[in-house]
């Protein structure tokens, strides 16, 4: 298993380590639910340096985007970031990424996820046929998600940026902590607002940047948070998790991503995307809520009330700021609409849910 430069921290704090995506990662501290309330209403810091990042330059970067992506990175600018996906040869997800343009027209960072490091690398390596310069900065790159109503406000004092007035999906570069080349975002994986901050491992750069957080905080009482916190976060969202929600063998459209796929321009698949929006998917990712008392997970059966099955659950939880169970899945497209009435099967019952607009929260 990898380690990333704050696993010490982790373990000194007392988080409870587990592997995930072949790296010791603290799924959590104090308690997943306590985490939670922790970003919902404070601040909270996730260590997230297991994610991938690649960097694409030269003048044909952009045309390699355009060509792997669904959404139209034309329309971005220095300092601006976008949600996307890359698609496969049969419409399904490579993966989700975000891309940020350092230089227009001519430097990008790609985000990926952690376990599709490799996979996406690959992928796109195999579309660069106009010489685009393509580094993997992943292993030598770390990455700090600081979420949270009061995120930016802790943040502001160590550094001269003006993050506290970033909007949505935009960044800065600049000095933080005393640590030069450092790379803000306003991004996240929760809905509560927040950054993130890429910067490379240098020395003990990690460990200070790590160490001036927590100090700021610490009026404010901040908190270290895991894994397992991210996942019910993103959850009442209705954010998407890679290999749960979306994959391979799921489409943008199905999985309620018709908004990053732009028809306007030329990508992988987009015959295929376009055929299917043209007639209609025939199954959606859905969002919904039990009524009868039980908590559902990934890959439990949706049926209806004959007990035919009419879907799959990718994700479930009981979601802490609701004090209810909800969940994600994929439903028969005459089923996904709101209230429509389903059953999860847990084990032999069959438990009745609703569907419900996401996010939950």
């Amino acid at each position: 298993m990898k380690n990333t430069p704050f696993t010490q921290r982790h373990i000194e704090l007392g988080a409870k380590m587990a592997p995930f995506a072949g790296y010791n990662m603290p799924i959590s501290y104090t308690g997943i639910n306590d985490e939670h309330a922790a970003v919902r209403n404070n601040a909270g810091v996730f260590d997230v340096s297991h994610m991938g990042e690649f960097i694409l330059k030269g003048e044909n970067a952009l045309d390699l985007i355009q060509r792997v992506t669904t959404n139209d990175a034309a329309k971005l600018t220095a300092g601006k970031a976008q949600y996307s996906c890359l698609p496969n040869d049969y419409g399904g997800i490579v993966d989700d990424l975000i891309i940020y343009c350092i230089e227009e027209n001519k430097v990008y960072m790609l985000v990926v996820n952690a376990s599709n490091i490799e996979k996406d690398w690959n992928w796109i390596s195999g579309f660069n046929t106009k010489n685009v310069e393509m580094h993997n900065i992943s292993e030598k790159t770390c990455l700090l998600a600081i979420q949270g109503p009061n995120a930016t406000k802790i943040l502001q004092p160590l550094t001269e940026m003006d993050i506290m007035n970033l909007k949505y999906y935009t960044f800065v570069k600049g000095t933080f902590a005393g640590v030069a080349n450092v790379l803000v975002s306003a991004t996240g994986y929760t809905g509560s607002g927040g950054v993130e901050i890429y910067f490379e491992d240098k020395g003990d750069d990690a460990v200070k940047i790590w160490d001036s957080i927590f100090e700021a905080g610490k009026p404010q009482g901040i908190k270290p948070i895991g894994l397992g916190a991210r996942d019910t976060l993103r959850l009442e969202m209705g954010y998407c998790l890679y290999g749960n929600d979306i994959d391979d063998t799921t489409t943008p459209l199905e999985g309620g991503l018709g908004w990053i796929t732009k028809f306007t321009k030329d990508f992988t698949a987009k015959e295929i995307l376009e055929k299917q929006k043209a007639e209609g998917v025939k199954r959606k990712l859905i969002g919904f809520e039990m009524v009868d008392k039980g908590i559902s997970r990934h890959g439990y059966e949706i049926v209806d009330e004959t007990g035919k099955n009419i879907g799959v659950v990718t994700s479930g939880t009981q979601a802490p700021s609701l004090g209810k169970a909800v969940g994600l899945g994929y439903v028969a497209k005459e089923y996904a609409s709101i209230d429509s009435k389903i059953f999860i099967k847990i084990r032999d019952r069959h438990l009745e849910a609703k569907v419900v607009k996401f996010p939950f929260v």
